[in-house]
């Protein structure tokens, strides 16, 4: 049997939205299949053989033959006893028991991109499971959840808060305090300002993850 690339596996991480814009890196953790240190993932007790196995005579797979009403059909199946390698170890690793993996608790520091949206994906190359028989590692994919801030509404890269203005200031017009990603901001509400009526900030949004300017918070 060849070498086969091991599992991907799927993670998740919570970031602060702050977090999101400014970009960061988690500690995730999880278990994984990895290579077993000890026999360096031959099976074998340091320092002992590797023989041919005595069941499949190296072959790796034996021939089996099943009677049907249209005659003996003959098909091949993986060795029970060496698993398809054609080799046994002669005295199995203590470690992992000949298998040559186990499973291990795993902790990565991934990187978050500043921009990342809630549910995104990242993708994290050859932190899967460990391979077989040689085989190269699967993938890592960690799935981001941006935690909910009180204090915005988020569309993509554009952000929305709510601020209270009563009619007589908006009347004459007045000065009010903003939160922003950055912190609190002061922003000139014109005399005349009627209900629900927008006023931008210009790149106090989220930024992008395709690396375009800032979007803004009305």
């Amino acid at each position: 049997m060849g070498p086969a690339q091991g599992g991907d596996i799927a993670a998740a991480a919570e970031v602060t939205l702050l977090q999101a814009a400014e970009g960061t890196a988690v500690e995730v953790s999880y278990d994984a299949v990895v290579t077993c240190e000890h026999c360096r993932g031959n099976g074998a007790e340091p320092g002992t053989p590797i023989e041919t196995c005595a069941k499949c005579n190296g072959a790796g797979e034996l021939r089996v033959i099943t009677r049907t009403p249209f005659g003996q059909v003959m098909r091949a199946a993986a060795c029970d006893v060496c698993g398809g390698d054609g080799k046994v170890p002669k005295q199995p690793c203590r470690e992992c028991s000949g298998r040559g993996r186990h499973v291990q608790r795993v902790q990565v520091s991934v990187d978050v991109p500043a921009g990342i949206d809630d549910g995104q994906r990242i993708r994290v190359t050859g932190r899967g499971h460990a391979g077989e028989h040689g085989g190269p590692p699967g993938d890592l994919y960690v799935q981001i959840r941006v935690r909910k801030d009180p204090r915005f509404m988020r569309d993509g890269d554009q952000l929305t808060t709510v601020v209270d203005v009563s009619a007589p200031l908006a009347a004459l017009g007045t000065t009010v305090e903003v939160p922003t990603l950055e912190g609190s901001a002061e922003v000139e509400v014109p005399a005349g300002t009627q209900p629900h009526e927008t006023i931008t900030l210009r790149g106090q949004g989220m930024p992008s993850l395709r690396g375009r300017r800032r979007g803004d918070l009305k």
